[in-house]
């Protein structure tokens, strides 16, 4: 059992209320908890006398105890003297021939009696009692393994399809060996980018407890075309003036193949085009998104004298309002 003084042990005032040896108690548990420090000796040492403190502060009665008799209460056994059920039971002390004395007489109802309600019985059996609370308390509680984390990289179609990998990680055993573990991970369609996926007990044994999780985060490559934002999907449509202008069909990728869309006349760049439900299927709601074209203009780099006049020609008989008027 420590001997440094438990405010001491905790950092707080003795007059410190519950609710800061609480405090207290929780920051250097997580400061020096075995979970946290490995085989750090010192600080099992300090997480022990802050347990011990925090045990004999945190019940009013055996914190009345140690303020009166320091460490020495927990020699006293329970009652008033140990922080057991009679602790809020007057007592006196005086002096005698032979050191220090105590009057039990409170512990009789005052009158020396020997059995009946508040005897001599009741004392035993809470005696008892708080002997066998005491034992529950120090007995270990078992500890849960930590977590592993571990990245996967897959291609874009992977990460709209699903796919199946085969990890390798290594797995710190009870008896502090490492050996390495092949699992087959099952990646579902539609995950994406920075997408986590939790595999409960896959992580290291626990002491005594049960084992941490794995912690699978997803990094997915880009597409050499396709962008998705959400659930949809976007395409960026190269186009002739001649089609832009005149409107044409043409066929353009998907997730699921080829399809065939019509682009209205005098589709000018920046124009969004819809394909419904040919977006990621969501693991939610089950639902696909959608697929969204933007049509993009692209002149020819050279053209020869007569297609120049021809255009010339073709902007005289058509004519245009000012697009750039409103600048």
């Amino acid at each position: 059992m420590s001997k440094k003084d438990y405010y001491d042990v905790l950092g707080v005032p003795r007059g410190a209320s519950a609710d800061q040896i609480k405090k207290a108690y929780r920051r250097l548990a997580r400061k020096f908890h075995p979970d946290a420090t490995g085989n750090d000796k010192k600080a099992a040492e300090r997480f022990k006398e802050a347990q011990e403190a925090y045990d004999s502060l945190s019940d009013p009665q055996k914190r009345q105890a140690y303020d009166t008799f320091g460490h020495a209460a927990a020699n006293m056994g329970s009652g008033p003297f140990g922080g057991g059920p009679g602790a809020g039971r007057s007592y006196a002390r005086r002096g005698g021939s032979d050191g220090i004395h105590f009057d039990f007489s409170d512990f009789f109802g005052g009158s020396g009696g020997v059995a009946g309600h508040g005897g001599i019985e009741d004392i035993f059996e809470q005696l008892r009692s708080q002997q066998g609370r005491r034992v529950a308390r120090k007995r270990p509680q078992p500890q849960r393994g930590r977590d592993i984390e571990h990245t996967v990289r897959i291609s874009f179609d992977e990460a709209v399809n699903g796919v199946s990998r085969d990890i390798v990680m290594t797995v710190t055993q009870s008896d502090n060996k490492r050996r390495q573990e092949r699992l087959a991970v099952k990646i579902p369609p539609g995950v994406d980018n920075g997408s986590k996926i939790r595999l409960r007990g896959k992580g290291q044994p626990g002491p005594g407890g049960r084992n941490g999780d794995l912690l699978i985060t997803i990094q997915v490559d880009e597409h050499p075309y396709f962008e998705r934002q959400g659930n949809d999907i976007y395409l960026e449509v190269p186009m002739s003036v001649t089609e832009a202008a005149l409107g044409t069909r043409i066929e353009v990728p998907t997730l699921s193949g080829t399809s065939t869309v019509t682009i209205p006349p005098g589709s000018s760049s920046g124009r969004k085009l819809r394909l419904k439900g040919k977006g990621i299927k969501s693991q939610k709601t089950k639902t696909n998104g959608d697929m969204f074209l933007t049509l993009k203009i692209v002149p020819p780099v050279e053209i020869d004298e007569d297609s120049k006049q021809l255009l010339q020609d073709f902007a005289k008989e058509n004519p245009q309002p000012d697009l750039r008027k409103n600048w």
